[in-house]
């Protein structure tokens, strides 16, 4: 399972002109799944989503996670985006291959799993609407961007 991890000021992801999910303070989480992936990979990923030390404690120093963050702010949390061109190998041509993503029903099982696992950390969590074309919004904050891969290949 890969992910695209962005400390965000508000991020939202809209669906035919409806909003879907819309967070401020947070965390963006674009999820590719992978081949093979089991509850183990999306365990991984879990942990590191909401226990990432990425926000800044009163001495400005990045020693908060969204868990800590999220304490008291309703606005605060993730969104949650499905996104298998994560997935997309463009070594060989110039057109990416996505041989390596999941099929999509296994891929959205997992998906919601992640889902429920983020959110059962006591974390408020948004989610676009799986294989939907979005528009995802969001102000980087920072800018941070973190790269997650549970079968550690980078």
């Amino acid at each position: 399972m890969r992910a695209v991890i962005e400390r965000v000021s508000s991020a939202s992801v809209t669906v035919d002109g409806e909003v879907k999910g819309e967070i401020g303070r947070g965390l963006l989480a674009l999820i590719g799944v992978e081949k093979g992936d089991t509850d183990k990979d999306m365990t991984y990923i879990s942990a590191k989503i909401t226990n990432l030390r990425i926000f800044y404690d009163e001495s400005g120093k990045m020693n908060h996670s969204v868990k800590d963050i999220s304490v008291g702010d309703s606005d605060a949390g993730v969104l949650m985006v499905s996104q298998f061109t994560l997935l997309g190998d463009a070594r060989k041509g110039r057109r990416p291959s996505f041989e390596g993503a999941e099929k999509p029903e296994r891929a959205k099982e997992l998906f919601d799993e992640l889902c429920e696992s983020v959110r059962a950390e006591g974390i408020n969590v948004e989610k676009g609407v799986f294989g939907a074309d979005m528009k995802v919004a969001h102000v980087n904050d920072g800018p941070v961007t973190i790269l997650l891969d549970s079968r550690k290949k980078f």
